[in-house]
């Protein structure tokens, strides 16, 4: 999930847990919920040192508890912290980093926790990373909590945090309760994954086989509740290296293109991806786009053409705006 929602999550977990009389551990378990995410800043080390990467060493149990611990000798040398026990500090911040473990692994972004000791992953797949509903629901909460602060009574900020907390919890239930039934349905229809959408009753059904030699997936979106199945589509591609001479088909302009398509972008790589080509004149118009990863009928990916005489090759990376049905 994206920053502030990391924070403001942290923040009322905090809340719930120290009470309204103990401000100083809201606010040390609300700045660790975010702290994972500085791993960002560590980029110009990560080539050198793959471990610091983003959602690496950082985002783990280990990472998170050393933050903790040097965390909880620094604060109380920070504003408004304060002197307090430095074991409770240690606690709050730990619990705060270990909530922006769990968020993450409730998306469809993984995090191995217990690395590197063990590169096993969590990953629910029941909300997406960056949503659109949890962006507009923490710019909110943060306006309302600037407004508040020092000028309300201090019920009306306990009422208020109460009723947060509530907001929030009945979100991940929702989410959580919808991947359930998302799950239940892929299983019945023989599909073995399920990708979220920002709208919580809409889901991406999916079967997918990557092996060295071809690329196979089938997919159908899903809405919780829909009377009438939408048709699944569905691509077997050839890893095949790209070559010159005459294209035959659309299908052998997605195999001549499909190597190159993966080098243009990094995220055909390690998302679920699928792709089509027409012909137009004398050339194949060649689209692969990223699967779960749509905003406003545009999703990531690459596109291009290739010559159906020469075999000639040109793709872009792009935000691609698919047709409909796809």
């Amino acid at each position: 999930m994206d920053l502030f929602t990391h924070v403001i999550f942290a923040y009322l977990l905090s809340f719930i847990i120290w009470g309204p009389a103990a401000p100083q551990y809201i606010a040390a378990g609300a700045l660790a919920g975010g702290l994972p995410d500085s791993d960002i800043l560590l980029f110009p080390l990560a080539r050198r040192f793959p471990a610091l990467q983003h959602r690496g060493i950082v985002h783990s149990v280990l990472g998170v508890t050393i933050i903790a611990a040097v965390g909880s000798l620094l604060v109380p040398f920070l504003p408004y912290f304060g002197a307090a026990s430095t074991l409770l500090y240690f606690v709050a911040m730990e619990i705060g980093g270990l909530s922006h473990l769990v968020l993450d692994g409730f998306t469809n972004f993984a995090v191995a926790p217990l690395a590197p000791f063990s590169q096993r992953i969590i990953r629910m797949d029941a909300d997406v990373a960056v949503s659109l509903v949890t962006i507009v629901l923490t710019a909110g909460t943060l306006v309302v909590l600037i407004l508040e602060h020092g000028t309300v009574a201090f019920n009306v900020w306990v009422e208020t945090a109460w009723l947060l907390v509530a907001i929030y919890g009945g979100y991940l239930v929702l989410r959580g309760t919808a991947r359930w039934r998302a799950g239940r349905l892929a299983a019945r229809e023989g599909f073995t994954e399920v990708t979220p959408s920002t709208n919580p009753w809409s889901w991406l059904l999916i079967e997918e086989e990557d092996t060295p030699d071809r690329y196979r997936i089938r997919y159908r979106p899903a809405t919780l509740g829909e009377r009438q199945a939408r048709p699944a589509r569905s691509l077997e591609v050839a890893k095949a290296p790209a070559r010159a001479g005459p294209v035959g088909s659309p299908a052998e302009a997605l195999e001549r293109s499909y190597a190159t398509a993966r080098a243009r972008s990094r995220l055909l790589g390690f998302r679920h991806h699928s792709g089509f080509a027409v012909l137009n004149g004398e050339t194949f118009e060649v689209t692969w786009y990223v699967l779960g990863m749509s905003m406003f009928g545009r999703s990531v990916g690459v596109a291009g053409t290739i010559d159906r005489n020469t075999g000639e090759l040109k793709l872009r990376q792009r935000f691609l705006k698919l047709p409909a049905g796809v």
